[in-house]
């Protein structure tokens, strides 16, 4: 079954997709009720991500300086250029220009992690990585909104939502991660004269089993919990619809540019164009919630990059590993995609 499921993944994303639009869309209160389920099922994916990734390894990946210089280098240099000209490229104006920006100029740091690694990409170094990304956002995002909109935008944003985030999608899941494989270890080294140690082992191997029915779970339950509002002012979101898918390919582009000429390995390349790529809307959906003005047109456009950007992330667990191929790896999509974290080739 876990074969199966690998093979068949990302039509089963796509159906993930179409099956949380059409509840969304055609079943009332689904919205409302799928929405609280969002960041505990994200939580408890990036969960069985983190797993499948020898955390001990962490800190080895975090002093990889070159690969850590090149995302922060493409997400805060290269990503705002390419945004700032794209928004005047589509000439998005007011609230709609407020929500864009809030959600292209943010790094993504939760499903990133979980797509890289169905690409076959470093996720250590990404989760590595995860921290900076955040933490960095707080002075930069405020930064740029005010060289983008003004002092007002900048000083309107309020940043405990990203401490939360950082708590609930990064840390707890890493600690119950890391817990997870410390028992697993004392478990073996205790029963190795003895007896095979199966309890934890096989609880990890049902983890890795479950990734892709979660990612599916997930991505259903986040499009059904925005696809109404988003329909409801379909007509004054569609600018927007042009710019993000522009997004997505502009930046596929420069990250597979930028990680051909950065870096050698692809897993490492493979990574940096997803970071480029991939943004924070889950993270600054409650920050512009909480923007001033009545008319709710900017988180209902972080929700409608969301809603572009899952269906480009599926294809990209496709794309990637034949734009970025491994060496001697056999057929993209003959396990390269599957969450393992194997020594570098």
């Amino acid at each position: 079954m876990n074969d199966w499921l690998q093979r068949h993944q990302v039509l089963l994303y796509l159906l993930a997709i179409l099956v949380g639009a059409a509840a969304g869309w055609f079943v009332p209160g689904s919205g409302s009720l799928a929405n609280p389920a969002v960041t505990p099922l994200l939580a408890l994916l990036l969960y069985a991500t983190f797993l499948g990734i020898p955390l001990r390894h962490l800190g080895r990946a975090l002093r990889d300086w070159s690969f850590l210089g090149t995302v922060l280098a493409l997400d805060f240099v290269l990503v705002p250029v390419v945004v700032l000209g794209l928004v005047h490229l589509f000439g998005i104006e007011g609230p709609l220009l407020t929500g864009a920006l809030l959600v292209l100029l943010a790094p993504c740091v939760d499903y990133v992690i979980v797509f890289t690694g169905l690409a076959g990409g470093a996720v250590e170094k990404l989760l590595a990585a995860a921290p900076v990304l955040m933490l960095l956002q707080i002075p930069v995002l405020p930064l740029l909104l005010w060289l983008f909109l003004g002092p007002e935008a900048a000083a309107s944003l309020h940043w405990g939502t990203f401490a939360w985030a950082l708590l609930t999608l990064i840390l707890v899941p890493l600690a119950l991660a890391a817990a997870t494989q410390w028992v697993t270890a004392q478990w073996t080294t205790a029963r190795r004269a003895t007896a095979p140690a199966r309890l934890p082992c096989a609880w990890e191997g049902f983890v890795a089993a479950a990734m892709v029915p979660l990612m599916v779970l997930v991505l259903a339950t986040v499009v059904a919990s925005q696809i109404a509002g988003v329909g409801a002012r379909v007509s004054e979101l569609a600018p927007l619809v042009p710019l993000y898918a522009a997004f997505a390919l502009v930046m596929t582009a420069v990250g597979w540019g930028v990680g051909r000429l950065a870096l050698g390995p692809a897993r490492e390349r493979r990574a940096v164009l997803f970071t480029g790529v991939t943004r924070n809307s889950l993270v600054v959906l409650p920050l512009a919630l909480a923007l001033p003005g009545g008319s709710g047109l900017a988180p209902l456009a972080v929700v409608t990059q969301t809603l572009v950007e899952l269906p480009v992330m599926v294809a990209l667990v496709w794309a990637v590993p034949r734009l970025v191929p491994l060496r001697g790896a056999q057929r993209p999509g003959d396990g390269a995609e599957k969450l393992q974290v194997s020594s570098e080739t």
